[in-house]
């Protein structure tokens, strides 16, 4: 009987950077046969071309260029190793997401993906055509069949591998994390292997793409469900499955290490603290600058900014008014201190008077309303925006998912900025990852989180006197968005006729502003992006 060691490969691939994607797969395979004496080195969905690519698909040169590298590859890839790694590919006229095996310098076959997802944040049937036939690959005595993310979670052509001769299953995978994905996760792969009673390996990405995030956890079950191995959450990184085959057609994969399982809040702390360090880095930026107001959701943001880049790659900028009150400014600075970034308070007294001044004449005749609070927040933005051009750090917004929902933001204001954190978190989860984060280390002054939330825009302000409580606002909110209840079933569900008919108004009314916020970590089910696309301008009525 013989034994086989499989590498999984959990890394962060740069999407459209496919020679440099090329060479951390070479680099990847080397350290695997080294550390690992790797016979199979597994790579994640797409790899080559980062995932997603989007329109980028549609460049000309891509297919040039995957060609360049997969070719590369066929030249410095370590020998007597099976390499099986993702990539688009234009075959016959058609394109298709690939699963490309490399074996001592030849490409030997390719598997496409058979089940394109569409839901959410997929738009696969856009770009690719899908596959109609299982790949069942032998390689040092053991028949591999190979699948590609959705194939999993669709069924049928894990059926079909199965049928085709294969013992061992694998799948490539880039599935972003959004709350309760990785518990989901394990649960198919235990549903699968039991139904195949085939053990399966899962190889997923890490890192951040624009506002997805993908939180590795690769892993391997036996044929029964049970874990064998589990590679850490939010890490790159190369994690072996040591298999025995125990019969001519039984290959039983060894217990290795395995992830201790994480809080639902530390999970969602490492997902925003992923997406803004990989858009940020990836990007290109120096570091970046906040607006630091003495309130929670920009303390816990600054948190999440420090614990990315690190305090000496983050500005934090306190700019009063006179609404601001004095423990907004104690505040601030004390979690400037704490954290160790580079701290400057800019009244904006002086521009909002100057504002004033001009519009005086334009103004005359008119009542002050919350015009002249969207100024103060406008000034600001103007602020964090000069210092952004000007020292090359990016403006991290501060709103989180329950404003941006009914529009408790300022457009050209408060959302001014490259990235906003929270931007699908709700607020009673921003209070939730403040109280977590400090009891790691103190981050977030305790009187930050203690203090009623406010937009000191206005004397005595408080954001109770605009909406509902946030834990009535974001359980209308969680049902609406994600949901996508009625508002007459969020009322048969308990809630106040007049909360429920305000709380919808105001999201089906801010979808406008919502479209011109910036990009933001993406953690739910049903985030405001490329998963939730309703009309601007329609005559829809709330109601049944």
């Amino acid at each position: 009987m013989q034994d086989l060691t499989l590498v999984m490969a959990q890394l962060d691939p740069l999407v459209g950077d496919i020679p440099g994607n090329a060479a951390r797969a070479i680099e990847a395979v080397r350290e695997a046969r080294i550390e690992h004496g790797a016979d199979i080195v597994v790579f994640p969905e797409l790899f080559l071309s980062g995932y997603p690519p989007e329109d980028l698909l549609l460049r000309p040169s891509m297919e040039t260029r995957l060609r360049e590298a997969r070719a590369l590859m066929a030249e410095k890839v370590s020998r007597d190793v099976l390499v099986i790694i993702g990539y688009p590919g234009v075959r016959e006229g058609a394109r298709y997401n690939l699963a490309g095996l490399l074996y001592n310098g030849q490409w030997e076959a390719e598997y496409a993906k058979q089940a394109l997802p569409n839901y959410q944040v997929f738009d696969e049937q856009r770009y690719f055509a899908p596959g109609h036939e299982a790949l069942v690959y032998e390689h040092k005595g053991a028949r591999l069949g190979l699948l590609i993310c959705e194939d999993l979670w669709e069924g049928t052509p894990v059926k079909a591998a199965c049928a085709a001769g294969a013992e061992v299953l694998i799948t490539l995978n880039a599935s972003p994390y959004h709350q309760d994905k990785p518990d989901e996760r394990l649960r198919l792969l235990e549903q699968r292997a039991v139904e195949a009673q085939r053990p399966i390996v899962y190889v997923n990405t890490v890192g951040g793409q624009d506002e997805l995030v993908f939180d590795g956890g690769s892993g391997c079950v036996d044929a029964s469900g049970q874990l064998r191995v589990l590679a850490p959450y939010w890490q790159a990184g190369l994690m072996p499955v040591q298999f025995l085959q125990q019969s001519a057609d039984q290959w039983v994969p060894q217990p290795g290490e395995r992830e201790e399982s994480s809080t639902a809040e530390e999970s969602l702390y490492c997902a925003l603290v992923t997406g803004v360090r990989d858009y940020v880095n990836k990007s290109g930026f120096k570091g970046v600058v906040i607006g630091l107001s003495g309130g929670i959701d920009s303390a816990l943001t600054l948190a999440i900014a420090v614990d990315a880049l690190g305090p000496q790659r983050v500005q934090a900028v306190m700019m009063p008014y006179h609404y601001t009150a004095d423990i907004s400014r104690q505040d601030a600075a004390e979690q400037a201190e704490l954290l160790g970034v580079h701290y400057e308070i800019m009244p904006i007294e002086p521009m909002v008077e100057a504002f004033m001044g001009t519009l005086a004449e334009s103004f005359a005749g008119t009542d002050q309303d919350t015009t002249e609070e969207n100024l103060q927040s406008r000034c600001r933005g103007v602020l964090l925006m000069a210092i952004s051009n000007k020292k090359g750090l990016m403006v991290l917004t501060t709103g989180n998912k329950s404003e941006m929902a009914v529009g408790y933001a300022t457009l050209y204001g408060d959302m001014v900025g490259g990235y906003n954190a929270l931007k699908d978190v709700y607020k009673t989860w921003v209070y939730r990852l403040a109280r977590w984060r400090n009891q790691e280390s103190l981050a977030v002054p305790e009187r930050v989180i203690e203090r009623p939330p406010s937009a000191e825009l206005a004397p005595d302000q408080q954001d109770s006197d605009s909406l509902p409580d946030y834990d009535t606002l974001d359980a209308i909110l969680m049902r609406y968005i994600e949901g996508d209840m009625s508002a007459e079933a969020i009322i048969d569900a308990g809630f106040a006729r007049e909360a429920v008919y305000q709380v919808v108004k105001l999201v089906d009314r801010c979808e406008y502003k919502r479209r011109q916020a910036p990009v933001g970590v993406r953690v739910t089910p049903r985030g405001f992006g490329r998963d939730r696309r309703y009309p601007i301008v329609n005559g829809w009525q709330p109601g049944e």
